[in-house]
């Protein structure tokens, strides 16, 4: 271990600061600063000297050079037992610098600030904080090298046990922080930018396809960033480890960014189902809610209240309901936190917000978990990943939406007014559900879900099943095309009035003959929607 001789400091956040400065001045540690951090350890009585007296150099262009000098980066990256090293920084008169606590210009903060022009954010691009931290770390066995001001009273700790001077563990361990930190920093930098030249022009969105005209390609190189949100308890399965993580670039509505206000912690799950319940519910302006179980609805639905919503939504498949994940997409009321709880064991609720007198009486129940996630904004653009063995999937979210105005009849009979609205609710519900989706419903609730069969068959069976009768009168949404006719000859049975999917089958003829034959009316979106 070495002691401290000398110090540079320089921070934009000065929390916790003066204690570290006052004991680097009790161990007699030479200080050298700028600017607002060198004001204030003078204010403080401490000696202190300026950069630019360090390095005969002043201060430049704005303050954007300031320590970008070789009596700074030669100071920091020599090594301490290389005669050659050694006999260089002496022929130069470069003082060796042992210490650098630095934190950098707060460009998220910034960026986070409703309006900020593109010039206050490349102004508050940090250049020389992040090239002295990497030149410290780099050299992490000789210079000790602080980013993070909760590291002060570490650092302290160990100058009083160790007269002066930083362990050999924490050197390294440091060195390692400061990587960290300054590829989280890059990347910040690196995704606001990006947005910003994806942000020029005024793209179009192409119905055929979906996707926007004039979007740039997917990168070459994929560096993704994220921060730890809570360790897990388990993953999908006891015997699995599991951690949470959000992207801190991102500010969508959602269980990344949500805030638990009671029950039991959240397992891994949890969230995943509590996303789904909540992306169901964006979909939606009037009031809206989704009973949620592995990942996929047992019921949805829209009433003009959400406690309505919410029976409506329930009434579909109360058994499958039992332990189930509640999506809402208003403040949730007395009203609808009774139906709630007289509803049987719920795991979960996610909703932007809860009356008092709502939260009173959900709070009794010990182990029910209450997430509020503040006011919805829809379907937010966004990436979707999906990690395989040895690689990863990314593509744009599926936010492409249908109006009536979008829709083909091929039928001879045109569905009614009543039936387009639950055609475009039901839709809406087949996005959500793992494929093959079939979703059976009656104005704007489901009375029946087949999800994730091999067959679309099977799950218009299944979904006819789940019905229990209430598929007489009701829609049918499919979430791609029929590639048969076995499917419409059990929604026949069934007494299917009409039914909405892609199109696109090689038999598309076959089935729309089938559904002339049948008496039910047939709507072509001309987009799937799959769910894997």
């Amino acid at each position: 271990m070495r002691k401290i001789s000398r110090a540079l400091i320089s921070v934009s956040d000065k929390t916790g600061l003066e204690e570290l400065v006052k004991v680097l001045n009790e161990f007699k540690v030479e200080m050298l600063s700028t600017g607002g951090t060198a004001k204030l350890i003078a204010e403080m009585g401490i000696p202190v000297k300026s950069v630019s007296d360090h390095t005969g150099f002043p201060e430049m262009l704005d303050g954007r050079v300031k320590t970008l000098h070789p009596k700074i980066h030669g100071g920091l990256l020599a090594i301490r037992d290389k005669k050659e090293h050694m006999e260089q920084v002496k022929k130069h008169d470069i003082g060796l610098i042992d210490m650098v606590v630095v934190n950098l210009y707060p460009f998220e903060k910034t960026i986070a600030k409703p309006g900020v022009k593109l010039e206050e954010a490349i102004e508050n691009i940090d250049i020389g904080g992040p090239s002295m931290l990497r030149s410290a770390a780099k050299n992490s066995k000789d210079v000790v090298v602080v980013c993070n001001p909760e590291r002060y009273k570490d650092i302290i700790k160990e100058l009083k046990e160790n007269d002066g001077a930083i362990s050999d563990k924490m050197h390294f361990k440091l060195g390692v922080e400061v990587f960290e930190k300054t590829s989280k920093y890059d990347a910040a930098i690196y995704s606001y930018l990006k947005r910003q030249d994806e942000g020029e022009g005024s793209p179009s969105t192409s119905l055929e396809t979906g996707r926007v005209e004039g979007e740039k390609d997917f990168p070459d190189t994929l560096e993704l960033k994220f921060e730890k949100v809570q360790s897990l308890r388990y993953g999908e399965n006891p015997h699995q480890k599991a951690s949470f993580y959000k992207d801190k670039n991102s500010n969508v509505v959602g269980i990344s960014n949500a805030k638990q206000l009671h029950g039991k912690e959240l397992s891994f799950n949890n969230i995943i189902d509590l996303d789904a319940a909540l992306e169901i519910v964006k979909e939606f302006k009037e009031p809206a809610a989704s009973v949620i179980k592995h990942t996929n609805p047992c019921g949805a639905a829209t009433a003009n209240t959400l406690a309505d919503a919410y029976k409506d939504a329930l009434e579909c498949d109360k058994i499958s309901a039992f332990g189930s994940i509640v999506g809402l997409n208003r403040e949730v009321d007395f009203k609808t936190a009774e139906a709630i709880i007289s509803a049987g064991f719920t795991e979960c609720i996610i909703a932007p917000s809860y009356e008092k007198n709502a939260l009173d009486i959900l709070m009794d129940k010990k182990n029910l978990r209450l997430i509020e996630v503040g006011g919805l904004k829809g379907i937010e653009k966004d990436y979707d990943l999906k990690k395989v063995v040895g690689g990863l999937l990314i593509q744009d979210r599926d936010i492409f939406n249908i109006e009536e105005k979008d829709l083909k009849v091929v039928t001879k009979k045109k569905p009614a007014k009543e039936e387009i609205e639950s055609l475009l609710f039901g839709w809406k519900i087949a996005k959500h559900v793992r494929s093959n989706a079939i979703v059976l419903s009656q104005g704007t609730r489901t009375v029946g879900v087949g999800a994730g069969q091999m067959s679309r068959v099977d799950s218009m069976v299944i979904a006819i099943m789940k019905s229990r009768g209430l598929s007489k009168g009701s829609t049918c949404a499919s979430d791609a095309f029929f590639p048969k006719e076995d499917a419409i000859e059990e929604a026949k049975k069934a007494g299917i009035t009409s039914i909405i999917q892609p199109g696109g089958s090689i038999r598309d003829e076959h089935v729309i003959k089938a559904c002339d034959d049948a008496g039910i009316s047939m709507v072509l979106t001309g987009a799937r929607h799959f769910k894997h």
